[in-house]
């Protein structure tokens, strides 16, 4: 079963059951009955068109699932709307889906928590790690925003500040995730740039290029998280550091800064560096300082930390790092990486297998056991 083909087909299929008058969220749960039907079919009968064998399914699961006294007669209309078999014209309904989630009806993070799910392709799992919230927290928000909607027309588009909020942690679970959803994120947020003309669009787009430009080398061929300072530079694709830069440079230009904009120009110093040992990290604490000022976000406090360690010394790192809260994400990583700057070993290598075990992914759990073991070691 090839999930990237289900997985790609998933937003076309939504946007047609919602423009043919489906409300979202009897569409969004038709079309994951017919993700299931297709796991337990296609493995044995597969279907010349895939697109249009999910379209017949998902329309038939909407039409039972709304069958009652009050809905037959507009049923029955809709009936005669059925798709014919055959191709189906291929078209983008991604980024129109990414605005119509993001209704006035709905908070700003309930949309997120609803795009992410619904089109994005994320697990309730991955949207929790994301906010930083417990998983039963927001499958809560998540229910809670789809009866919001429930029988609401998807004629109003929400706003580019949370259709930029989506696309971002679309592109960070595609990045450092189970899922690769990363290009597919550059591929719309490229589409948004052209569109629209906006600072932190382009923020958020140059902030992409940079990151991406770094993946071939962030994992060895077993595998294994390669961490930044150790990467081989020069397999860095200099194509998309020279667009994300240009893109970068003219949205800062018209100075309107946002946080995807300060963001971006962190990635662009690490790119900038020809070595680690080169990386202005005095530059980068500023730019934190920025990020701070903009969102007060603890996770980018968690990053200053680190950066003021570099630029300052471990000391200085650690004591950035003492008014965080130690139950973020990554913070037993971040204070391991620092002692053992400092030269404490024994506290370095309890607070790596600290970080192990609460590791979101495989590939970082075991990156972070070998750094408790090697330290072990060093020490035994």
């Amino acid at each position: 079963m090839d999930e990237a083909l289900l997985r790609s087909l998933t937003p076309g299929v939504l946007g047609i059951l919602v423009r043919r008058g489906a409300d979202f969220a009897a569409a969004e749960d038709a079309v994951q009955d017919a993700l299931v039907e297709a796991v337990r079919v296609w493995p044995t009968d597969p279907p010349r068109d895939p697109k249009g064998w999910l379209i017949s399914v998902a329309w038939r699961r909407f039409l039972d699932a709304t069958r009652s006294d009050a809905a037959r007669r507009r049923r029955e209309d809709l009936v005669n709307e059925e798709p014919a078999p055959g191709p189906t014209i291929a078209a983008d309904d991604t980024l129109r889906l990414y605005f119509l989630c993001a209704h006035p009806s709905l908070t700003p993070s309930s949309a997120v928590a609803l795009t992410l799910r619904a089109v994005g392709g994320l697990t309730t799992r991955q949207i929790a790690q994301a906010y930083l919230v417990p998983e039963a927290t927001m499958a809560q928000r998540i229910s809670r925003a789809k009866r919001t909607v429930s029988g609401v027309r998807f004629d109003q588009p929400g706003d580019v500040a949370t259709v930029l909020r989506v696309l971002y942690l679309v592109f960070n679970e595609g990045y450092s995730g189970d899922v690769d959803l990363a290009a597919e994120a550059i591929r719309l947020t490229r589409q948004l740039a052209a569109a629209i003309d906006h600072p932190e669009v382009a923020g958020l787009l140059a902030l992409m290029l940079l990151h991406h430009a770094r993946r071939a080398t962030r994992t060895a061929p077993d595998g294994s998280l390669v961490p930044l300072a150790a990467q081989d530079r020069g397999r860095w694709d200099t194509a998309s550091i020279a667009e994300g830069v240009a893109i970068l440079q003219a949205a800062l230009a018209r100075d309107r800064l946002g946080e995807f904009q300060a963001q971006a120009a962190i990635a662009a110093l690490h790119a900038d560096a020809p070595t680690a040992e080169e990386t202005d990290w005095v530059q980068i604490v500023e730019w934190y300082d920025e990020l701070t000022r903009l969102t007060d976000n603890p996770v980018v406090r968690l990053n200053r930390a680190v950066a003021v360690g570099e630029a300052d010394g471990p000391r200085a790192g650690l004591a950035a790092l003492a008014g965080l809260d130690d139950s973020l994400p990554r913070h037993a990583a971040v204070a391991a990486y620092l002692h053992e700057r400092d030269g404490d070993l024994v506290t370095a290598a309890r607070l790596y297998a600290e970080a192990a075990r609460k590791a979101p992914n495989l590939a970082e759990r075991d990156h972070l056991t070998r750094q408790a073991a090697r330290l072990n070691a060093r020490r035994g």
